[in-house]
């Protein structure tokens, strides 16, 4: 009979993805006691008790800080991703925010929705020929765009740019062969974040929030910007230092802060476009997040397969066996040796294995060509610094 599987649901998930579940096989729901996965787009995990029978969380979405994943990388949990899958809801706000600030739309805006609704037409057209001399702007082409950071959100921001006739100048030191090829061959290489924030009229940032990515932006950096540049930032509130950022528009070296995280330091601010983070708020994305994590989530579960997990190596293998096991383990030396002679001590022969590492966490799938008894799962788990261990056979 095949094993059922719980799923604990913390936010509102799109059903697009929660109908990938087979009923038959997964009971999912805000209630599950002892969940063998947890699906989760916003909620706080920080502060919450994990069930010890926890096998893997998604995030359905980009970003993981709202959960414990050092915690969970101890357990030998994988902490799953949708990483591009709200790209291009993104991109689009981005570029929303782009012509926003080039066009001052939010001045204008206000300027019309603030007219007396007592006014009649004449003395209404009257006032907005009078006044619409105030928030004249630019068009994009002929001017440079500056993308810091050219993963998958970076490049289709990059790519629409240069669409629109724009200049684009881009820097990223880690960026991946994959991220290369999928650039324009029209975008410029920069060298430094120096030079990005001498050439550009318009800087974009798309970088993780990481130890060396807090406070990208700085002060020192904001020096370096043409007088009225506009800065978007649709990566994370701390890219940014925010009174570094405050003092620039106060000074006129930028024009305008367009983010999608706002912060009480902007609050009011004429010159600050502050978005309630809608970057991924559309119903294309939610649906393509949901699927892709549910999708890692399930073939997690079922096989042993690790893909776009923040804390575990991408691991795939095809099955050769109806016999597999998958082990988590820190990543130090004769790992896979005890592994392999505790299996060889029960008979049992490897048809297939794979192992892969990423930073302190190691992964290892096998295939054997025989049924797996509980003794040799538990001779597994004794070996020190293996930190979870999992039969799956196939039904």
């Amino acid at each position: 009979m095949a094993r059922t599987f719980e799923i604990l649901v913390l936010n509102q998930i799109s059903p697009a993805g929660l109908e990938r579940f087979p009923r038959q096989t997964y009971r999912v729901g805000r209630d599950a006691a002892s969940p063998d996965a947890i699906l989760v787009r916003s909620h706080d995990m920080h502060s919450m008790a994990i069930p010890d029978s926890v096998l893997g969380v998604g995030r359905a979405g980009a970003g993981t800080n709202n959960i414990p994943v050092k915690a969970l990388s101890a357990r030998g949990v994988p902490v799953f991703n949708a990483p591009g899958a709200n790209a291009n809801a993104v991109k689009e706000l981005v570029l929303a925010g782009m012509l926003m600030a080039a066009r001052n739309l939010p001045a204008a805006l206000g300027f019309v929705a603030a007219l007396p609704r007592s006014l009649d037409n004449a003395a209404l057209n009257k006032k907005v020929e009078a006044g619409k001399k105030d928030f004249a702007g630019i068009e994009l082409p002929s001017h440079t765009l500056g993308v810091i950071g050219l993963g998958k959100v970076g490049s289709l921001v990059a790519d629409a740019a240069i669409r629109l006739g724009m200049d684009v100048l881009g820097y990223d030191p880690e960026i991946t062969v994959e991220a290369a090829w999928s650039l324009p061959s029209q975008v410029k290489k920069a060298h430094s974040i120096e030079e990005v924030m001498r050439a550009c009229q318009f800087i974009s940032l798309h970088v993780p929030l990481l130890d060396v990515t807090r406070h990208l932006v700085s002060a020192k950096a904001l020096e370096l910007a043409q007088p009225g540049t506009v800065l978007l930032n649709f990566s994370r509130e701390e890219i940014v230092d925010s009174a570094a950022v405050l003092a620039a528009l106060d000074r006129g070296r930028l024009k305008y802060y367009v983010t999608d995280f706002p912060a009480g330091v902007f609050a009011g601010h004429l010159r600050v476009i502050a978005l309630p983070h809608l970057g991924a708020s559309t119903q294309e994305a939610e649906e393509n997040c949901a699927v892709m994590v549910v999708d890692q989530l399930r073939d997690y579960l079922e096989d042993g397969n690790v893909q776009n997990a923040v804390n575990f190596p991408n691991v795939v293998m095809a099955r050769e066996s109806p016999y597999r096991i998958a082990a988590a383990n820190a990543n130090v030396p004769n790992m896979v040796g005890q592994i392999s002679s505790a299996m060889a001590q029960a008979g049992l022969n490897i048809h297939n294995m794979i192992n892969r590492s990423k930073g302190e966490m190691a992964y290892t799938l096998l295939d054997v060509d025989s049924p797996v008894v509980p003794e040799v799962i538990a001779a597994i788990s004794g070996v020190q610094g293996v930190l979870c261990v999992r039969y799956l056979p196939q039904e």
